[in-house]
């Protein structure tokens, strides 16, 4: 028995120095991913934005990413309307490429950042808001802070101000949840989940992405655990960005499209109920239920075509009344 337990504790020590050693070599010689964007100083921190196409008279499309989305996430999206509009996509302050921040965090405080980010970068109301996920509380806020810059507004597959209390749980992530994710974290600050993917080629949960894409987030989320970090700290603020987006004045007229995936996890009933009160926040609310589930309603190529669709005519019926 000692033997046998001398032996086991040479294997697992050499496992983990073999494991030590694999993650110093991917420090050591992988390079820090390139943003697809630029990044511009906002009050001392630089994030991430992604502005194409041309400006003209149609308003300006601003795509908001839910809690654990990046740019990357909207590429169809973006793809599809371009060509016709302004499409801008930006990562929150700690999130993929963007730097966090070291003011302290309000709920209003990410409205204010990405207001300030528009400006710097050149970009000019009105604009139409859309929102994935958590994305759509978010814009909620932004919203009710600068109602005469915002003149539409569109809801995937959005999350609800009451969301936790009416599904019956607590947070995005429980606790061992939690743990699981700082855990990673160090290990890719390690490098051995860097390692693990150089041998394993894991392949990316967006499969309906780009491979420039997939690999961008595989080779971020390996590079170090900044990433995992910040899904810890969006876990923090979660509950006080949903209160203030609860608060937030109702939409009155504002046109307002809201997009429901029909493959949903738990109770779907409870979610699609909710789905239909962020239509009726607004008397011009439309509502379209799609086949997908929360992630593909937006990152599945057919079914941005869909939501493009109905976002450009939503832009368009705007310019004609503005010019009316």
């Amino acid at each position: 028995m000692k033997k046998i337990l001398k032996w086991t504790g040479k294997i697992l020590a050499g496992l983990l120095i073999l494991l030590l050693i694999s993650g110093l070599a991917f420090r050591l010689f992988s390079s820090k991913p390139l943003p697809p964007g630029k990044l511009v100083d906002v009050d001392g921190t630089k994030l991430h934005i992604r502005a194409e196409g041309e400006k003209n008279d149609l308003p300006t499309l601003v795509l908001e990413s839910g809690a654990g989305g990046d740019t990357d996430v909207f590429h169809w999206v973006a793809e599809g309307l371009k060509k016709d509009m302004r499409v801008v996509r930006y990562d929150r302050e700690g999130k993929w490429f963007s730097e966090s921040s070291k003011d302290s965090i309000t709920p209003e405080f990410y409205a204010r950042q990405l207001h300030k980010l528009l400006e710097k970068n050149g970009e000019k109301p009105p604009y139409i808001l859309a929102g994935h996920s958590m994305g759509g509380p978010y814009n909620l806020i932004f919203r009710d802070l600068y109602p005469n810059e915002v003149k539409g507004m569109v809801f995937l597959d959005s999350s609800h101000p009451e969301q936790w209390e009416r599904l019956a749980a607590n947070e995005m992530f429980d606790e061992n949840q939690v743990f699981l994710i700082k855990s990673v974290a160090i290990l890719s600050d390690m490098g051995i989940t860097g390692a693990y993917y150089e041998i394993t080629n894991p392949k990316s949960i967006d499969k309906h992405l780009p491979k420039d894409a997939k690999d961008r987030k595989l080779d971020l989320t390996s590079y170090s655990g900044d990433v995992y970090r910040r899904y810890v700290k969006e876990n923090k603020i979660n509950d006080d960005i949903l209160l203030r987006a609860g608060r937030a004045k109702n939409l009155d007229s504002l046109p307002v499209l809201v997009f429901t995936a029909n493959k949903q996890y738990g109770d779907p009933k409870i979610w699609f109920k909710m789905q239909k009160e962020l239509k009726e926040l607004s008397t011009r609310g439309k509502q379209f239920y799609m086949d997908a589930n929360h992630g593909s309603i937006i990152t599945k190529k057919e079914n941005a075509e869909i939501i493009n669709e109905k976002l450009l005519s939503m832009a368009e019926t705007l310019r004609q009344e503005n010019r009316s």
